[in-house]
């Protein structure tokens, strides 16, 4: 799967939230200031290039959905840190984060009562 551009990564992450949507109700979602239509509706293009969008025409418009899911990227995304920065490492990259991000003893227990709850399904 290809990697987004930090732009590409905002346009998709406001049709994840929306599910589908045209580019005029996209811009809605984004803070002020909001990006130009056509800005949006080129990023929108190149996603579908990239076979992350698809599009069904809606009266003279498009509307826009996600055709690859959040989590399918989200999944693939943290891989890929993994493997550049921590050597393929889960705990590598999971000690780096306690240290740096000073956990307390009950975020430990949180993160590892979420843990076994996936290893259960």
């Amino acid at each position: 799967m290809k990697q987004l551009t930090k732009a590409e990564e905002e346009v998709m992450q406001v049709l994840w939230k929306l599910e589908k949507a045209s580019v005029k109700a996209m811009i809605k979602e984004f803070p002020d200031p909001k990006p130009a239509y056509n800005t949006v509706s080129t990023i929108v293009r190149i996603l579908e290039t990239k076979g992350f969008v698809d599009h069904e025409q809606r009266g003279k418009g498009y509307l826009y959905f996600p055709v690859v899911a959040k989590e399918e990227y989200s999944n693939q995304s943290i891989n890929s840190v993994v493997e550049k920065y921590f050597q393929g490492s889960f705990k590598s990259m999971v000690s780096f984060f306690v240290k740096k991000n000073d956990l307390s003893m009950k975020e430990m227990e949180e993160i590892m009562k979420e843990i076994e709850k996936n290893k259960e399904l």
